[in-house]
């Protein structure tokens, strides 16, 4: 063990900072090995002690346990997603089986457990009544019995010996997806020899693309990098059909087409051993499973939602993909349909043509830091009060990271926002935020640290980084989750920040989303990066009234992928046994839905979904369109209310972002709404009503 380890006290920079100019490679496994060593020893004294258990001293030593163990992970599975290394790669896969058995022995601990339900069987039964919890303790005993239940702290030895092989291994899988999927994402970047092949990219997508080549020694190339998704944002601009099916190819063949970075039988053996730990805890599915702690509740509620959308959206995009291969009939080959790699650009076209609207020529007046500054933070300054300065004295763990102190408009301190803006060959694909630091009065963190990841090319220096309109419309989105973070005003650790349902934290980031074409947001940060010149608003008009164009693609495409989510996990552990083929089960899955035209693929395949097979969304991906019910709603409250008003913020922030996960999300958002949500606004925002 080295001598000093910085992960083994709490930070003593401003708002706890993780002293990242300290840490070096050999601290983490240190602090892992003690992190946990520790925790077990504070959960045993909880087991030990010889009083009756209650909420003192039961839950709340529950709660203080593992804060070594906390700082050294929050820190080191940020590095790992987005600037990973040999030595991040090695750790993680090493580490991750232990995390699990670690995990595993506090949620399958029987005396914990024992002490855990007693608590909570006295909740409406305080021995005394001036020892009644509180609303949030309720919640709190609610949360850990729930999640000790669902666990299976109720089953025998055998059965927990079985659990914990499965959670174990489970663990290694998922993180050897994860890294495959970087490696083969890297490895299939598009080499182009001549810049005469990327015609209708912008300046400094064209500098973007040279700065990638010339970061992996080639010199006077141009490397296209892939993106998560499917698509890729250059194929709405490239000219060339058939870059832009190289493009294409790359990223629907990431992960699935042999060698050594395949995650076909990773899929396979995921879905099988997620089924058949399923059924070892009394479901009949790994979705089962997943949704009986979440605001669906069943696979059957998601279902029906899915299914009622489904038939609508690819009717809408078959209509779409006739409209494009009558226009475009003259440049298809010879059996005169649209291909997946030509999508994105005629659709522009035709958007052009119908709408007088390309949103390709839109990157000049969405140049990154005025988005940033005049956009993102002015909204949020609007609504909430508060202010954003940089503090260039603050580290963050990569020289790309900024750090900005948010304070409310009483200067009161709410916490620090970490943006991680650009691309690189260490990060992984995607855009997330993720907390450093969660607002926990119990623990003395009276402040908040949230880190936003996108991954836009970087130009070369002193050029403009010119946002997509996509990227834009993502930059205000996970901003979304970084005020739900810092809002959070909670008194326990694990009801902090975003930990809320799965199909509910989607919900904040959904909402924010509105403001980026907002009039006033708009006005403030739409401006040409060289002349200053806004956005015509005949422009704005014409954006507006093609909101619903090509949402018919837009559905089926986000559906695909949800619908592949739930047909893995709602597999018997017999069914998924049976399957040997992910190409075939995607192809089936996706015809039984209406959604197998080759032309609209599923957001993600199997090999490169990351967000199922990795990323903690299983069974879960079907999320976003669930929050989406909440957002429509809520953008209609905010229309009708005078929309980016302090007193509008004010609600939304004290009754919903401020919450965390405090109480339950619905009984959080009828608080907000005066109602239950409605599907209506959702259904005519899609076109599907």
């Amino acid at each position: 063990m080295v001598e000093r380890n910085p992960f083994f006290e709490p930070s003593s920079l401003e708002y706890g900072l993780p002293p990242f100019a300290e840490i070096r490679d050999e601290h983490y496994e240190p602090a892992f090995e003690k992190g946990m060593t520790d925790q077990l020893a504070e959960i045993q004294a909880i087991v030990r002690t010889r009083e009756a258990p209650v909420f003192a001293n039961t839950l709340l030593p529950l709660e203080t346990s593992g804060q070594l163990l906390s700082r050294v992970a929050t820190v080191f599975f940020n590095k790992s997603s987005s600037d990973s290394s040999d030595f991040t790669n090695e750790l993680e896969e090493r580490i991750a089986p232990q995390l699990a058995a670690h995990s595993d022995a506090i949620l399958l601990d029987s005396q914990l457990y024992e002490r855990v339900t007693a608590v909570h069987d006295a909740l409406d039964a305080p021995a005394e009544p001036e020892a009644e919890p509180d609303a949030e303790q309720k919640y709190l005993v609610h949360r850990w019995y729930t999640e000790m239940t669902l666990a299976g702290a109720g089953l025998d030895d055998a059965a927990k010996t079985k659990l914990m092989e499965y959670n174990q291994k489970l663990s290694t899988l998922t993180t050897r997806f994860e890294k495959n999927l970087l490696a083969d994402t890297n490895e299939l970047a598009v080499v182009i020899d001549d810049a005469a092949e990327l015609a209708g990219l912008e300046p400094g997508e064209l500098s973007a693309a040279a700065e990638a080549a010339t970061a992996r020694a080639l010199d006077g190339k141009y490397l296209v990098t892939l993106v998560l998704p499917t698509g890729h944002p250059f194929l709405a601009s490239l000219t060339d059909r058939g870059i832009r099916q190289r493009i294409m190819a790359a990223s629907q063949s990431r992960g699935g087409h042999g060698g050594e970075w395949d995650n076909s039988k990773l899929v396979l053996e995921i879905a099988r051993l997620r089924a058949e730990r399923a059924e070892l805890l009394g479901f009949p599915s790994h979705a089962a499973f997943v949704l009986a702690d979440s605001t669906a509740k069943t696979p059957e509620a998601v279902a029906d939602m899915l299914g009622r959308l489904a038939p609508a959206a690819a009717r809408n995009a078959t209509t779409e993909q006739g409209e494009l291969e009558v226009i475009v009939e003259w440049d298809l080959d010879d059996d005169q349909t649209v291909k997946s790699w030509d999508w994105a650009f005629w659709t522009e076209k035709v958007r052009q043509q119908k709408f007088d609207v390309d949103t390709a020529a839109l990157r000049p007046w969405f140049e990154a830091e005025r988005v940033l500054q005049d956009g993102v933070f002015f909204a949020a300054t609007q609504l909430y009060g508060i202010t954003f300065t940089e503090r260039q004295d603050l580290v963050g763990y990569h020289p790309d990271v900024r750090v900005f102190e948010v304070r409310n408009d009483d200067g009161s301190p709410v916490g620090l926002y970490l943006l991680d803006l650009y691309t690189r060959d260490s990060k992984r694909g995607g855009a997330w935020m993720n907390d450093l630091i969660s607002q926990s009065a119990l623990l003395g963190h009276q402040h908040t640290i949230v880190v936003n990841n996108l991954n836009v090319p970087k130009p070369a220096a002193g050029e403009p980084t010119l946002l997509t309109f996509d990227e834009t419309s993502t930059f205000f989105h996970e901003f979304g989750h970084a005020l739900h973070g810092l809002f959070a005003q909670v008194t326990y650790p694990k009801l902090a920040g975003t930990n809320v349902f799965r199909d509910f934290v989607e919900f904040p980031s959904q909402v924010n989303e509105m403001w980026m074409l907002w009039p006033e947001v708009l006005a403030n940060y739409a401006k040409h990066y060289q002349t200053g010149e806004p956005l015509d608003q005949e422009i704005v008009d014409r954006l507006h009234a093609s909101e619903q164009f090509n949402e018919g693609f837009a559905t089926s495409e986000y559906l695909g992928a949800a619908l592949l989510d739930q047909a893995w996990h709602g597999l018997s552990s017999s069914a998924a046994a049976g399957v040997d083929d992910v190409a075939a089960f995607e192809a089936s899955a996706l015809a039984a839905v209406g959604l197998g035209n080759p032309a609209v693929p599923p957001r993600y395949r199997s090999t490169y979904f990351a967000h199922v097979f990795s990323g903690g969304y299983d069974a879960g991906y079907y999320s976003y369109i669930w929050s989406e019910v909440l957002d429509a709603d809520t953008v209609e409250w905010f229309g009708e209310n005078g929309g980016l008003t302090r007193a509008n913020g004010d609600r939304f922030r004290t009754k919903l972002l401020g919450v965390g996960g405090s109480k339950d999300p619905i009984e959080a958002y009828i608080d907000f709404r005066g109602r239950r949500a409605e599907i209506g606004p959702l259904l005519k925002r899609r076109g599907l009503a």
